[in-house]
């Protein structure tokens, strides 16, 4: 087994060839992992994949303390993506090692693929097509993004990003975010209220915030109860942000006209791959199967964000701030 210090191994999939001639550039020995998603790992099948490596940028995996203390060579692990859910951020740090985000690197790709979304269930694309291909031609009525009232659920990056496209469109902005910025509204025109009033008013809401143990199911029964019967629902964040189950009832009572899904409960919770199946097949549901980052240049400024994170930290050095979300070397460096 090869125990270079700057061997890194890559099993997030769709990883180009700028990013890895980068790491090369930077003296580290790149290794592309070939077969299944890695979220489809065993812990035994990562550490013989990971052993000796200083460096993993990580795709879906989940790390857990019991694999970060089988691999003490690994240095730094780069999600390739902004949520680390599936990782034990307290053993990283406990361990002395860092986890790192490729923040900034999505955010265009993301909000594109939301503004995407709201018009395809607005104008009714799915249904239209699927007429057309039985032989219908005739017209579905839909309704216009311009001039309506859109509510973003967590204003970070992606909703930021998803803030510049909708002055285009005329909307009034509604946000619910823990920790207003009153210049940034002001400067933006957008109104900071509370969850309710934002699901009443809105007619679109958007799902923009991490998945936590308190942001778990923010929008569930209640929550869509609040919505307009003519609102529409879209989530491009994280599964688990949304009651699946209970979205799926609303929509099949007319009480909401319609969703578009990036992201699934099911996506850590196999019992809810029946929920996912029968929300995809609504006639008012745009889905797509978590790829709203995964356009080409999204990808490619992600990869090279999480490769110029690997460098920094096997250089001894610190990532951009955004870019951390623990840094086990500071914790250990004090002791």
């Amino acid at each position: 087994m090869n125990r270079t210090p700057r061997r890194v191994v890559v099993t997030a999939p769709f990883f180009d060839e700028a990013a890895i001639g980068y790491l090369r550039h930077h003296g580290c020995e790149v290794e592309i992992a070939k077969g299944p998603p890695d979220s489809s790992l065993t812990g035994e099948q990562l550490i013989n994949l990971l052993q000796g490596a200083a460096g993993w940028i990580v795709g879906q995996a989940y790390a857990t303390r019991d694999l970060l203390t089988a691999l003490p060579d690994l240095q730094v692990l780069a999600r390739r993506g902004v949520g680390y859910e599936r990782i034990d951020v307290d053993a990283v740090r406990d361990l002395g090692r860092v986890l790192t985000i490729g923040a900034g690197g999505n955010d265009a790709s993301v909000a594109d693929h939301t503004i995407g979304l709201m018009l395809a269930v607005a104008r009714r694309l799915r249904e239209s097509q699927n007429r057309m291909l039985a032989g219908n031609w005739s017209i579905l009525m839909s309704s216009d993004l311009f001039g309506k009232t859109v509510g973003i659920v967590g204003l970070g990056r992606i909703g930021k990003s998803l803030v510049q496209r909708l002055k285009g469109f005329e909307v009034r902005i509604l946000v619910c975010h823990p920790r207003p910025d009153d210049d940034y509204g002001k400067a933006n025109d957008i109104a900071y209220v509370e969850m309710e009033t934002l699901l009443r008013q809105s007619d679109y809401v958007t799902v923009h915030a991490p998945l936590t143990p308190q942001t778990r199911f923010l929008i569930g029964r209640d929550a869509l109860a609040l919505m307009k019967p003519t609102g529409i629902l879209v989530n491009t964040a994280r599964g688990g942000l949304v009651d699946d189950e209970a979205l799926l009832h609303a929509l099949k009572a007319g009480r909401l006209a319609g969703a578009g899904l990036d992201v699934y409960l099911s996506e850590s919770d196999p019992a809810y791959k029946p929920v996912s199946e029968e929300l995809i097949a609504l006639p008012n549901v745009i889905a797509t199967p978590h790829s709203a980052a995964s356009s080409v240049e999204g990808l490619a400024r992600t990869n090279m964000v999480v490769a110029e994170s690997v460098v920094a930290v096997l250089d001894g050095q610190s990532p951009p701030e955004a870019c951390i979300i623990t840094d086990g070397r500071r914790i250990t460096a004090g002791r």
